[in-house]
């Protein structure tokens, strides 16, 4: 197993499509124990694409401000769990979870790697029903072809699974609703691609 990334070290986060960086920008970790990876994505943070030709296209964030622009977002991701969530505040008030679909988490020496899978999931932070997202979109793609058929299945398994965890109440990234980032923490620096062509939004 790569190294345990260390609390207020700053990393990177890629999603890799077609083995390429798809996008890139770096977030700082909250705490690593091998297990769990809780990152904090700042506002602000600057984004960057990937250039050339991908089977999904440009990146859809790639037509906007190249900046994060909500609140920061904690993401807390397990080994092995195809699926990350995402803490969401408004104003500094928590608003709810945001269950984001995609490719087990890859350790690097500097970073993750991953592959958004389109599919979301929305949890109120005040109780109220869940709902999905994105759902017409993921499905156009798997009948585009943009999905195989054992990609489809696996991001069903793991919606499956997030709706198990909540109907039974095991909901383990409510441990950390009340994490706040340090006063200390700043925007980290951008962080260019490795690979081919970079890319970044007008």
């Amino acid at each position: 197993m790569s190294r345990l990334f260390n609390p207020g070290e700053v990393i990177v986060r890629r999603e890799i499509l077609d083995g390429r960086e798809w996008i890139v920008y770096p977030v700082q970790v909250a705490a690593d124990d091998g297990v769990t990876l809780a990152a904090y994505l700042h506002r602000g943070t600057r984004l960057t694409f990937g250039g050339g030709d991908f089977r999904w296209g440009v990146h859809p964030w790639a037509a906007f401000d190249p900046h994060w622009q909500s609140d920061g977002v904690l993401q807390l991701q397990r080994a092995g769990d195809a699926y990350s969530v995402w803490a969401r505040w408004s104003d500094g008030e928590f608003e709810g979870w945001y269950v984001n679909f995609q490719e087990p988490l890859r350790r690097t020496g500097r970073g993750f790697d991953t592959l958004d899978q389109e599919l979301d999931l929305w949890i109120p932070g005040d109780g109220s029903p869940y709902r999905w997202k994105d759902v017409d979109e993921f499905e156009e793609r798997e009948r585009s072809g943009g999905f195989t058929a054992q990609e489809a299945a696996g991001v069903r398994a793991a919606a499956r699974e997030v709706e198990a965890l909540i109907a039974s109440g095991d909901c383990w990234w409510e441990a950390w609703r009340d994490w706040t980032p340090p006063v200390e923490w700043t925007v980290p620096a951008p962080v260019a691609l490795e690979g081919a062509e970079a890319g970044t939004a007008a």
